[in-house]
């Protein structure tokens, strides 16, 4: 069958599979063609399809314990995030950290080590996770974690898929008083006044900015930058503090049929950008929202991918370090002015340090932008990788679909080891995706 990302780009020829417990699952890694596993189908690109076999592990969704002390559960790799919080939230728990989707498998989570609107003070998922039962290439389980086998345990986190099956994990979770987030929005008219604000904001939990790319000149680069922590129970009136726990729930919107491909272009986008900035400038300054229309404001639109038409598009997120940060991005952003193919879904977040086998994070700016495909998409996404190649800059592999294998290594030296890790351990000949053959993994 054909089988896409959530991007819908590319389309990709595949066996797929959907083992129903631990002895089937093993059966099919175990067998002549190499697999890979697929959470939800939230990653962007090819990362979780295979031109073999894709594994679908949404049928291990179940959880398996909790522990009120210390807010640790252990569940299967195939639980939405979302079921996390539907099932903890009122007993006042709540993801250590979270993508912009709920709609991710923790096992999803892991292989790509998401990272959220607090990376710079809580680090990526992987900061709380304790250990992940593992399904090696000879169909053994085995549980690793920082203590045991901490090298292969540092790799699977952010290895996307490629280091075994995740089929148990243990996560923390953070305890909370409400279902509500203190938001701030400061509305900053350039690049410069977005960064700076996210510096002297760097102690709140939560940070992200909406970032206008069809901005120019004197307004490169502007923003609202929105501020986030969990409300106290004094901050509520009466009224909320009855079920402090409780933000009630929303109805979702679904796209009913793919948008026409001239339904984006630089003038309805460029459009959208300055309405949707001088709204979110003209409000007022502290809110007090709920924590999906904080957390997951794109979850409120099912298959909003359609929006993109049936070419689907592609997603292009790169880090760059804090001291190459302001000079990068100026020079990103220019790049995707000029070229007139802005998204409406820009996003700009400041990264704390990390230290990892090969998740994507390190300390610094990351900026994150869908672009419809087109015919000038894959031109214009090259020349980016080239720029923010040339600033240190490396790329979030949960994004990719489209990079090239000398892109990749040009931007982080990781990768050899990556794959010298594969090796050694005879994992690259049973675990492979679409992505890992375009980038020679």
């Amino acid at each position: 069958m054909k089988l896409t990302g959530w991007g819908r780009f590319p389309v990709v020829e595949t066996q797929l599979r959907a083992p129903r417990d631990v002895a089937a699952l093993q059966a099919m890694v175990t067998g002549d063609e190499p697999v890979i596993a697929r959470g939800n189908g939230r990653s962007y690109g090819d990362s979780a399809v295979g031109t073999h076999t894709t594994l679908d592990m949404r049928h291990f969704d179940h959880m398996l314990s909790f522990d009120a002390e210390t807010g640790v559960l252990v569940a299967e790799a195939g639980v939405l995030l979302g079921d996390v919080i539907d099932a903890f939230l009122p007993r006042g728990w709540f993801p250590m950290v979270t993508p912009g989707t709920k709609f991710v498998t923790l096992g999803g989570a892991i292989a790509a080590d998401v990272h959220g609107k607090n990376h710079h003070v809580d680090g990526s998922f992987g900061t709380c996770v304790d250990w992940i039962d593992l399904m090696g290439p000879d169909g053994q389980i085995r549980r690793i974690s920082r203590d045991d086998d901490a090298d292969l345990f540092r790799h699977t986190l952010g290895g996307m898929g490629l280091t075994g099956v995740i089929v148990r994990t243990a996560i923390r979770l953070r305890p909370v008083e409400t279902a509500w987030i203190n938001q701030t929005t400061l509305p900053a008219p350039d690049l410069g006044t977005a960064m700076d604000l996210f510096e002297q904001h760097a102690h709140v939990p939560y940070s992200v900015a909406w970032i206008d790319c069809m901005s120019r000149g004197a307004h490169l680069g502007r923003s609202l930058v929105m501020l986030g922590d969990h409300a106290k129970r004094a901050d509520l009136d009466a009224k909320k503090a009855r079920t402090p726990l409780d933000a009630g729930h929303k109805g979702a919107l679904s796209v009913p049929f793919d948008f026409p491909g001239f339904a984006l272009n630089r003038w309805s986008v460029r459009a959208f950008n300055e309405l949707y900035y001088r709204v979110g400038a003209w409000k007022p300054t502290k809110a007090l929202v709920d924590w999906d229309t904080y957390f997951y404001p794109l979850d409120a639109v099912l298959k909003w991918n359609r929006i993109y038409g049936r070419r689907g598009f592609a997603q292009f997120q790169c880090v760059l370090p804090l001291d190459t940060a302001r000079a990068g991005l100026t020079e990103l952003l220019e790049a995707i002015a000029e070229a007139g193919a802005g998204s409406f879904l820009a996003v700009l977040k400041r990264f704390g340090p990390q230290d990892s086998a090969f998740s994507f994070p390190m300390e610094g700016y990351t900026l994150a932008l869908d672009f419809p495909m087109k015919p000038h998409t894959l031109p214009l996404l090259d020349l980016l990788d080239a720029i923010a190649v040339t600033h240190g800059g490396r790329f979030y592999l949960a994004k990719d679909s489209r990079m090239r294998p000398d892109t990749l290594r040009e931007a982080d030296s990781r990768a050899d080891e990556f794959e010298a890790l594969r090796e050694a351990r005879g994992l690259k000949d049973h675990f492979a995706s679409a992505q890992s053959e375009r980038l020679s993994l």
